[in-house]
């Protein structure tokens, strides 16, 4: 995804929370109780940060209801966004791979 559309997404409303919020895996309930988010508007700003790689599904967890629910994780650590006289550049810095299997592994213990 180029610099721009990647901007276009960031620049969506609630997709910035959502990245925020998902430093721990959550289910867009979650996310939409925890941020006030239409139900149908975190399903959409989940899906298109996905599509983005900026956030990832990690599993399934059960909800308060037991259903079997879908829970993400932010899959970037930072963002840098620059301009020059050659356009804007944005960097992303990814998650460590360590950092998310301590989480799974923390996360599976709780359960």
């Amino acid at each position: 995804m180029g610099s721009v559309e990647l901007l276009r997404v960031l620049g969506n409303k609630y997709n910035a929370e959502i990245l925020d919020a998902t430093h721990t895996p959550k289910s867009a309930q979650e996310l939409s109780e925890e941020l006030g988010i239409p139900i149908a508007t975190s399903y959409r700003r989940i899906e298109e940060l996905t599509e983005a790689n900026l956030l990832e599904l990690t599993g399934r967890e059960f909800s308060n209801e037991g259903r079997r629910t879908k829970v993400y994780r932010r899959d970037i650590e930072g963002i840098s966004i620059g301009f020059s006289s050659e356009g804007i550049e944005v960097g992303v810095d990814e998650r460590p791979e360590v950092e998310n299997s301590l989480v799974d592994v923390w996360r599976d213990l709780k359960e």
